[in-house]
């Protein structure tokens, strides 16, 4: 079965229509203006893999190529037509798939390539690049600064060289690393070893990028986000020194917020939005001052569990943020 990415220009949020998404303004900021390529509002075009279901995928905001992986290729494909424009290898070697893990500054994608040897279970991790990501093909090697490291997510950033990867070290009990990196470059400017406690798959962490105050911004869910349980925790990691700053999130409803389910960063405004599992509301930080204000999705009541949104991305030439609801009035 073939998946499908939704090619979305623009969407209208209301109680009426079963939407599976909700555009949530920016409190109170402005972002600055830029040059926007004008769409009709509504449905884009429907982008189909070749290779089955997608593991990641991004697109380049300053033109219209994009990348997604699957379990036996990479295929890059154009935003504009919904068309795929190239797929490769044209033969998967035995035991290899992939996955998209972002594309940085300069249309530069890195994409993980898992190789399970022969005779075993557990796959070697290498990292390719597209620089650019219209090259239509591999064109070179990124090389981890830490041997069987996992990338699990990337700081979205396209816009300074400076990019951050939020990973962990598999054959030392997972600790969790921010690697600070010029994709494109090859070159690693910083690891900074997290505390694992704090940092451990237990509790969930979203990680996003503030490429303006060149920080990391993690949410985390401590306690597992049980009902009624702690506040979730909101974490500054400065990417040069690595010093931390930190405090709690808001625990609204009467169960608590739960699960950080996702989290997006406006770096020209230093807005974080995060969703939140228990209470189907979208919580507004600003990142300088600490201070939080949220909205509650239509339709919607602070227990509403069934209805609380995932993913959350950013739109920073129109001040928005992009919420995904898959169960939506």
């Amino acid at each position: 079965m073939r998946n499908r990415i939704l090619l979305v220009t623009a969407l209208l949020a209301g109680c009426g229509g079963g939407s599976s998404a909700t555009l949530t303004p920016l409190a109170k900021t402005v972002a600055p203006a830029r040059h926007v390529r004008h769409h009709s509002v509504g449905l884009g075009n429907v982008l189909t893999s070749n290779g089955g279901e997608i593991y990641g995928y991004d697109v380049d905001q300053n033109g219209s190529d994009g990348v997604l992986a699957t379990a036996s290729n990479v295929e890059t494909f154009d935003t504009s037509s919904g068309q795929i424009t190239a797929t490769f290898p044209k033969k998967t070697p035995p035991g290899t798939s992939y996955k998209v893990d972002g594309i940085f500054n300069g249309d530069v994608a890195l994409v993980t390539r898992y190789v399970v040897p022969k005779g075993k279970i557990y796959a070697k991790r290498f990292y390719n690049v597209l620089n650019p990501v219209t090259a239509m093909k591999f064109t070179g090697k990124w090389t981890p600064p830490i041997r069987d490291v996992d990338v699990l997510q990337a700081g979205v950033n396209q816009t300074t060289s400076t990019s951050a990867l939020f990973a962990i070290e598999l054959k030392k009990q997972d600790k969790p690393d921010i690697i600070v990196t010029d994709v494109g470059a090859n070159k690693i400017n910083k690891v900074i070893h997290l505390d694992p406690n704090t940092f451990c798959g237990c509790n969930a962490p979203q990680f996003g990028q503030d490429f303006t105050t060149n920080q990391a911004v993690i949410a985390l869910s401590p306690d597992g986000g049980r009902v009624g349980g702690l506040a979730p925790v909101n974490i500054l990691v400065d990417l040069k020194t690595g010093k931390e700053k930190q405090w709690n999130g808001l625990n609204n409803g009467p169960f608590g917020s739960g699960y950080v389910n996702g989290l997006a960063v406006d770096s020209t405004t230093g807005i974080a939005a995060t969703t939140t599992e228990l209470n189907a509301q979208v919580e507004f930080y600003n990142l300088a001052q600490q201070t939080a204000t949220f909205a509650q999705l239509p339709c919607t009541g602070p227990s509403s569990q069934y209805n609380s949104a995932w993913g959350v991305a950013n739109d920073p030439v129109n001040g928005l943020f992009l919420v995904s609801a898959p169960i939506y009035c």
